[in-house]
Formats: structure tokens, C-alpha cells, sequence
């Protein structure tokens, strides 16, 4: 998707973006599965009140709040005065737990998109929990950085203040399951071609090829979420964007190219696509850095997996890989063109085996829906 002339994300219908996205988080489940997410509640929690001296006495801006929790650790760890923005009717609930902590004194839920609202004065702190699957899906980062552009003081510090997207080569048994769920659909297609032939006389086959497409995107062509084990990443793990969230721009995270380069780890295994997820830091600022930095990260984990999982890109078919087989990546993402909250990636990779010999190169485009 490109930008605006002056570097800003095209608008977009107020009331389908609603529909298509703000209107989930209205709903308690919704906040309770991100309650419950116990890495996610500890890393921002510890970020909070391990950095009191970022808060005390200090003006907050939460964007996103949802259920409030954000707004309500701010004004426990000693801010003056907390502004906590939310664009869905979850505002009515986050101010009903404000009050029912007692902190309506501090904290002020204001129902509205953050890119409409006016506060009354600029703020020292912007907190959110802003991150989507695979860390850009949803552009909720989007609102952050206007909420810092309009609000922030010139010495504000952002919560969280640093972001990183990884990838790495997996194994995955997704990758036969896939493909077997891909064939059955297009067998049942046929078998109801013909059915619909034989018993009513209509020949459907000219739908096939746009059948096929739907189907091929649905289980071939889109990212999974899932909880990898540690042992499914097959090798080294690579960065692909850093963020650092008081500088960065829309027409950062627009678009992302990134060449990086990967060496399988694991003996003798299937390459059976990538897997990515990412971190988020907790530093501060040069001028006014964090006392306790804080790290939350949805990189596979044996012990503790968060809401986010991972997104894993499957290829089809898998390709057999040695320990020290090295693979360059070619890596680009952006935005669908149907619907700015979902995302294009590609993956393009050459892979050589640790004698020299090079294998099957390949190129692979997947939806992130």
C-alpha cells in the first residue's frame, strides 16, 4: 500500500474499519483472553511499577485501553493523571473498574478514536499494548504514533519504547496436514461439479479455476497461528525490523524489505516454512532510561506461550535440509490492498548446502488475515 505525500496512511471508511476490526475488542471475552495472557500481564506490569520514577506525579496517555488495566497500573504506580482513550463501548467497562478501584480521581476513560480526540494538555508517558499478530497486523501502531506526535512531551517516553519481528526456518508436521485439508476440498469440488451435472442438468466447471484460487489461498497461501515448540525452530533466528517506537514513522511500517541470511541448526530435518514472531522492550530513553528494562517476548517457548503464538509460512512441498545448510532470505511485507489492518508477505530464499551445492530456489507470496 503507499503512502500519502506527507507520509501518513491513506483514510479509510471510519465505519467498515469499525465493523472489521474496533468492534471485537467491545467484548469481555475478548479482554479476558488478553487478561489472561500471564508473559503479557507480567511484562507490563514489571515495566510499570519497576520504572515508578517514568510515572510519579506524571501525566499518562493509554492508548487503547480497553478494559483499563493499563490506565489503572499508571495511576497505582503514582502518575497525577491518567488520559485512557478507547474508540469502543469497552470505555464504559474500563470506567466502571476505574471506579470500582478508586482511581476516577486520577484516571479519565474518554470513548474515541485516538486520532479525533483532544486532551487537555500534552503527557510524559504514552502506554499502549498496540501489538498484533506478527506484531503489525491490526495497524494499531498507526494510532500510536499519532497519539505521540500530538501528545507526547518533548522528553516523553513510550511504553513500550523498542520492537523487533524475527523469523526463522521450522519444522512443522501443519505442512502435510495442509496440503492433505487442500486436496480433500478440491475432491469434494469435483465430486459436486459432477453431482450437480448428473442430477440438475448445470455445469458448474467454470467456477473450478476461482475455486481452486479460494482454496489454494485459504490452506496453501495463508499464515497459521501457532504455539511452536523451541525444538521446531530448525535454524539461526534472524531480525527483520527494529522499531524504535519514539521515532518511527507510518511510512516505516508501511511496507518492509530486509535481506538476512539463516543456517539450519537441527540434523537432517524438513524445511517446512518459516515461522515468525516478535519482542517488545521496555527501555525508556537515552535522556530518562528505564531502571529495570523489561523484555516481553512471543518467541517459542517450552514453559509459557502467549495469545500472540507465532504466524507460520508453510511451503508446499518441504524441502529436506542438513545441519549447516546456510539460506538467504529475501523478505518483504505490506499491507492488503482489501483491508489495511491485514498483511502481504513474500518470502523469496536460495538455499546451499554445507558442501556448496546449491538447492531449489523459491518465491512465495502469503496473506496474513
Amino acid at each position: 500500500m503507499g503512502s500519502s505525500s506527507n507520509g501518513v496512511a491513506p483514510k479509510v471508511d471510519k465505519g467498515v474499519d469499525y465493523a472489521n476490526y474496533f468492534c471485537t475488542y467491545a467484548f469481555l471475552y475478548h479482554q479476558k483472553e488478553m487478561l489472561s495472557d500471564r508473559v503479557r500481564m507480567d511484562a507490563y506490569y514489571n515495566a510499570i511499577f519497576e520504572n515508578k520514577h517514568h510515572f510519579i506525579g506524571k501525566a499518562v496517555l493509554d492508548v487503547g485501553t480497553g478494559s483499563g488495566i493499563l490506565a489503572i497500573w499508571s495511576a497505582q504506580a503514582g502518575a497525577r493523571k491518567v488520559y485512557a482513550v478507547e474508540a469502543t463501548k469497552m470505555a464504559e467497562h474500563a470506567r466502571q473498574l476505574v471506579k470500582t478501584n478508586g482511581l476516577e480521581h486520577v484516571v479519565e476513560v474518554i470513548e474515541g478514536s485516538m486520532e479525533d480526540i483532544t486532551l487537555p494538555e500534552k503527557v510524559d508517558v504514552i502506554i499502549s499494548e498496540w501489538m498484533g499478530y506478527f506484531l503489525l497486523r491490526e495497524s494499531m501502531f498507526d494510532s500510536v504514533i499519532c497519539a505521540r506526535e500530538r501528545w507526547l512531551n518533548p522528553n516523553g517516553v513510550m511504553y513500550p519504547s523498542h520492537a523487533r519481528i524475527w523469523v526463522a526456518p521450522i519444522h512443522s508436521g501443519l505442512v502435510d496436514q495442509k496440503k492433505i485439508d487442500y486436496d480433500r476440498a478440491m475432491d469434494d469440488w469435483y465430486h459436486f461439479v459432477n453431482e450437480t451435472q448428473t442430477f440438475y442438468g448445470v455445469d458448474m466447471s467454470s467456477l473450478s479455476k476461482p475455486f481452486t484460487e479460494e482454496q489454494r489461498k485459504y490452506y496453501l497461501e495463508t499464515s497459521l497461528w501457532n504455539n511452536l515448540h523451541p525444538n521446531q525452530v530448525i535454524g539461526k533466528p534472524a531480525v527483520i525490523m527494529e522499531i524504535d517506537c519514539l521515532t518511527s514513522s507510518v511510512n516505516d511500517i508501511l511496507s518492509l524489505q530486509a535481506n538476512i541470511s539463516s543456517s539450519i541448526t537441527a540434523e537432517n530435518s524438513r524445511f517446512c516454512g518459516f515461522g515468525g514472531w516478535f519482542d517488545v522492550h521496555f527501555r525508556g530513553r537515552k535522556e530518562s532510561p528505564a531502571k529495570h528494562e523489561i523484555e516481553l517476548t512471543t518467541a517459542p517457548s517450552e514453559d509459557f506461550g502467549t495469545h500472540w503464538g507465532q504466524q507460520v509460512f508453510l511451503l508446499h512441498p518441504s524441502i529436506r535440509v542438513s545441519q549447516g545448510d546456510e539460506m538467504t532470505i529475501n523478505f518483504s511485507m505490506y499491507r492488503s490492498k482489501e483491508n489495511h489492518r491485514l498483511l502481504e508477505v513474500e518470502f523469496g530464499c536460495e538455499l546451499r548446502q554445507s558442501s556448496g551445492k546449491s538447492l531449489p530456489s523459491f518465491s512465495k507470496k502469503f496473506h496474513i488475515e
